[in-house]
């Protein structure tokens, strides 16, 4: 086995993950599922913990099908960096650019072109400003957000779902899109 340099992280299952150097198959489904599962939206500032992988099920659900599991893995790059508001990603390019680098990874395994597709950022906009609406203390900012960039949020509230079962349904969510 190859002996590797640089920083690595120790995923769910228990392997190692360059961030920096990322490997198709270094890439699992699981690890992605479980992390996502444990990561909170608006990086922690919510109401009450509402899933990054609650999200991406919610944005696959929004984009025509043959988009769908683009629009489910979009944050995958997420269970291997951690999450970073968006205000703070446009000022950090070295994060934008790992960000980049390990979705590439994961497009490759997982058979998808690159780059991602506009209506997966579209849908993913909309849950933004429905998530903001139903999780963030300011309904009017919220608001603001969605008049500022032009969206409408989901007519219907969003009910969160605890790390497991949200795990669970991105899990079953990949396999009907599979």
């Amino acid at each position: 086995m190859e002996e590797r340099g640089g920083p690595w992280v120790q995923v769910a299952s228990g392997r190692k993950f360059w961030p920096l150097d990322p490997r198709v198959e270094e890439i699992h489904l699981g690890d992605i599922a479980h992390s996502l599962a444990h990561l909170c939206r608006f990086g922690g500032h919510t109401s009450t913990f509402y899933s990054v992988a609650q999200h991406s099920v919610q944005v696959s659900l929004l984009v025509p099908p043959k988009h769908a599991l683009w629009a489910l893995l979009h944050d995958s790059a997420e269970a291997y960096l951690g999450d970073m508001t968006s205000p703070l990603k446009e000022w950090n390019q070295l994060y934008s650019l790992w960000e980049e680098q390990i979705l590439r990874t994961i497009a490759q395994r997982f058979g998808l072109p690159w780059p991602m597709p506009p209506e997966v950022h579209q849908a993913d906009r909309i849950l933004l400003i429905t998530e903001a609406r139903d999780f963030m203390g300011d309904p009017d900012w919220a608001s603001a957000l969605g008049t500022h960039l032009g969206i409408k949020p989901l007519l219907l509230p969003l009910d969160p779902l605890p790390p497991l079962t949200a795990r669970a349904m991105f899990l079953a969510r990949f396999s009907e899109l599979v």
